[in-house]
This record gives C-alpha cells, structure tokens and sequence, in this order.
C-alpha cells in the first residue's frame, strides 16, 4: 500500500511539473526572477565601487559607457544602487511572504479546526482587512517608526488576514474528509491531524498565496519608501530612489525609469510564476 502511495505521489509531482513547464508565461516568470535573484546576489561584482560612493563632478549624469544608467543628484552610480535595491526589495518580500504564511497558517488552521476560535480570529481578521491597507500600513509605520524590520513586521500584519481566509477554506474542505473523521474516532491527537493530515494536503493555494504576497510586498515596500516611511534614505531601495528621481524627473528621467522597472519586471514575474504554480497544481486542470 505504501509503494502504491508513494508511486501516485511521483507521479503527481511530475504531471505537476510538466503542466508547470509547458506554460511559457510561468517559465518567462521564472526566468524574470531568477535574472532578479542573479542581479541581487551578484550586486557586488556588478557595482564593486558600493551604492554610497558620491562622485559630485558626475552628479545626474545621463546613461552611458562608465554609467550605464546614468547618475542620481550625488553622482552615485544608479546601476550599482538599482542592484544592491534588488537585495533590499526582494528580501523583504520574501521575509514578508514567509512571516505572513506562517501566521496566516497558525490563525486559518485552528480556526477550521476548532470552532470556538473560528469567529474570534476571523473577525479579528476582517477587521484588519477592513481598513485600507496602504492606510494601515502608514499608521503602523507611524507608530513603529522607519526601518526595513518595522516595513516587515506592518506588512506581515496587513497580509495575514488574506493568508488565514485561504488557508481556512481549504482546511475545512479537507476537515470534512472520510479519513480525517476516522482519525479523530481511532482517537488520533489534535496536532498529528492538523500537521500531518490537513496540512499538506493544503500546500498548493499556500504557496501560491505566497508568490501574490511576494508580489504585493515589493510594491508596498516601494509605496511606503516612496512616501518617506519605509526603508530610510539612503538604503538603496527601489522605492527609496524612485522617491529620490522624484524631484528631477522632468531632466533626469533615468532616475525614475531604471527602478520603476525593476520592481514591475519583479512583480511581473511574480505573478506569472504564481499562475503558473495555480495552474500547475490544480488537479482539474
């Protein structure tokens, strides 16, 4: 029986991966990201002089051989800055996708579970989600102050309430499954049923959650850095150098362009990969 088990399980996987890779709008989505991570990790390589460096003699200094993307108002080399941004703006989205599934998961899966918590923590979360996020977000930075770890710790509160909705649904379609109920009658303890047995088999809209959340988390980040309670100046953030070109966008439009496409590239590729994974694991498909 196991080695049956196991052979469906392969075998899942790959007709998975195969749907996954027959899409050519998930794979370009991959490829976007994965262009986006070289770029992050190789940001020293690409701009060994650093993000910081001022060469005031070639301040705003358009595109061209020495500075591919031109300079900002302190002569800084764009190039190297839009790199080193790709490690700030990713990195918090990851971080804030990761902190958000996991609350969400602890919040949605006792809430199916166990149906004295399940109003309590679902109107908590529409609560939340009641207030307008960009609103939320800017109050909550208000109070905690700027600062990369402040923008995770407000985004990951804002993204949650969604996070637990999903993994709610799923986990009350699966709840409600023949086996679940003949583990809870065999007397099977609570956190082996809900870990073992409910949990993964609610791992696809997880995941693909977790890419919109991704998503989502860069353009937050660069709103909130945009507005001047984000990631403070001069951390080398998308939306710290968008907030920067603001001020010379009509003779220095590189300022802008460069950044605004990098994180659209970013959020592109996100949502492609996401539609990819969404497709790639829904069995009706």
């Amino acid at each position: 029986m196991n080695r049956v088990k196991q052979y469906l399980e392969r075998e899942q996987r790959r007709m998975a991966l195969n749907k996954f890779f027959a899409n050519k709008l998930a794979v370009t989505g991959s490829a976007i990201m994965l262009f986006m991570l070289f770029f992050a990790l190789a940001a020293p390589v690409l701009g060994p002089a650093g993000p910081y460096v001022m060469t005031v003699s070639d301040r705003l200094k358009g595109p061209g051989p020495g500075h591919f993307f031109g300079t900002d108002a302190f002569g800084r080399d764009l190039l190297t800055r839009v790199f080193y941004g790709a490690r700030i703006s990713l990195s918090i989205g990851a971080m804030v996708s990761a902190a958000a599934l996991g609350m969400g998961i602890l919040i949605g899966l006792h809430a199916a579970y166990y149906r004295c918590l399940d109003n309590v923590l679902m109107r908590f979360c529409d609560s939340l989600s009641a207030i307008p996020s960009t609103l939320l977000a800017i109050a909550l930075m208000a109070v905690l102050g700027a600062g990369g770890k402040n923008v995770i710790l407000s985004l990951s509160i804002i993204f949650t309430p969604g996070v637990a909705r999903v993994v709610r649904a799923a986990a009350l379609s699966v709840k409600e499954r023949t086996y679940i109920e003949a583990m809870r009658a065999q007397g099977a303890k609570t956190v082996r049923i809900l870990w073992l047995h409910i949990f993964p088999n609610i791992l696809g809209p997880i995941v693909v959650q977790g890419t919109y959340i991704f998503a989502s988390a860069i353009i937050s980040e660069a709103a909130l850095s945009f507005l001047g309670v984000g990631v403070p100046i001069p951390e080398p953030s998308w939306g710290n150098i968008l907030y920067e070109g603001k001020g010379v966008i009509y003779t220095s439009l590189w300022m802008v362009i460069f950044p605004g496409a990098f994180t659209v590239l970013s959020v592109l590729g996100l949502n492609l990969f996401g539609d990819g994974l969404r497709d790639a694991l829904d069995p009706n498909t």
